[in-house]
């Protein structure tokens, strides 16, 4: 039979380990407590009093996440998408939402599921895209009340008052905030009067002896410029070759001008046949500029339009490592070609 001092120590072990046990559940519970103040509970980061936050289309709460902490502005990542995954049963809807000071993340994050909670709309329109993808994702955009984007382009340039027969090159690209449920048809007159501004204002102040007719053709002339060359640098030399061929008499020879001209025959990839075959667009069968622009030129674009470079650049290709390789005869150019195919070549 056990000793009474021997059930006194077996019940002060008990005691200590339950003890023990209930010091680790309230340390446990203290440290859940802190992570979740930390995270979810934490004030959201707002400049002032209140800020509007962007949410673009196709924008996700991982990467919405990420970018916080990548900045310092969130503690316990993990947390909060393990929060949307388990209590956010939805997406991120794109709009503008405005955060006011003392709103936690977790309010932020609840709140960006829903677009009725949006202020103000976000709408991209990204240089060179088409007017066809500005349309597109016009229609697309539940924010967007609808009025004109569905009629043929000859009805809704009339509903719009411009007074050009092609609505391509001109609106503006850019990054724009309109109110929620803005109508197409104020977004688009707005990108529009941006454009024939940012043409105005270049065309004013255009280099001397241009071998454009009107501002029409510059636009024109930009939208190619746009198309060829992504790097900024290289914009007034894309349009000083231009300029200098259609002074020259010689033809443009630019492969965008063909893709526009095929439409949606254009699958991704340009042929000897495609080259050869003529269309309205294609600038290796016709003389001089195409009849429309062939995208939406950005303001920059149009400037390089007004001003190309002094060089005695004709030809340009790609070097295969990004940008392009200038030549003022064929030798070279041909040259240049040969060393775009070798890179090509070496990283297949």
């Amino acid at each position: 039979m056990p000793s009474p001092k021997t059930n006194n120590n077996k019940q002060s072990t008990f005691k200590t380990k339950l003890k023990g046990l209930l010091v680790m559940i309230v340390g446990l519970l203290l440290i859940l407590f802190f992570v979740l103040w930390s995270s979810l509970f934490k004030n959201y980061p707002v400049d002032g009093q209140k800020q509007m936050l962007a949410i673009g289309s196709g924008d996700t709460y991982s990467g919405f996440i990420d970018r916080l902490a990548k900045d310092d502005q969130v503690n316990f990542p993990i947390v909060l998408k393990l929060y949307h995954r388990v209590m956010i049963h939805d997406t991120m809807k794109a709009g503008v939402y405005e955060v006011t000071q003392g709103m936690s993340i977790r309010q932020v994050l609840n709140m960006l599921s829903d677009a009725d909670n949006a202020q103000m709309n976000r709408i991209l329109v990204i240089e060179g895209t088409t007017f066809k993808q500005l349309i597109e994702a016009l229609k697309k955009d539940e924010l967007v009340t609808k009025e004109v984007s569905h009629l043929p382009y000859p009805e809704l340039l009339k509903a719009l008052n411009i007074p050009y027969d092609h609505p391509e090159g001109l609106f503006s690209p850019d990054t724009y905030f309109f109110a929620k449920g803005e109508t197409d048809r104020k977004i688009l007159s707005d990108l529009y009067q941006r454009q024939i501004k940012a043409l105005d204002d270049a065309w004013a102040k255009r280099a001397s002896d241009l071998p454009y007719q009107n501002k029409y053709e510059a636009l024109i002339m930009a939208s190619i410029i746009e198309k060829e060359t992504s790097v900024d640098r290289e914009l007034e030399q894309v349009s000083g070759v231009f300029v200098r061929r259609l002074k020259m008499g010689m033809r443009l020879q630019t492969d965008p001008t063909v893709i526009y001209g095929m439409g949606d025959a254009y699958k991704g990839n340009i042929t000897r046949q495609d080259l050869r075959t003529p269309t309205a667009y294609n600038t290796y069968t016709i003389s001089g500029l195409p009849p429309t622009p062939i995208a939406l030129p950005s303001s920059k674009a149009i400037e390089a339009a007004m001003h190309p470079d002094s060089s005695n650049h004709i030809y340009f290709v790609a070097t295969g490592n990004g940008g392009h390789k200038f030549s003022s005869n064929l030798q070279d150019h041909n040259r240049a070609v040969q060393e775009y195919l070798s890179v090509i070549r070496a990283k297949n």
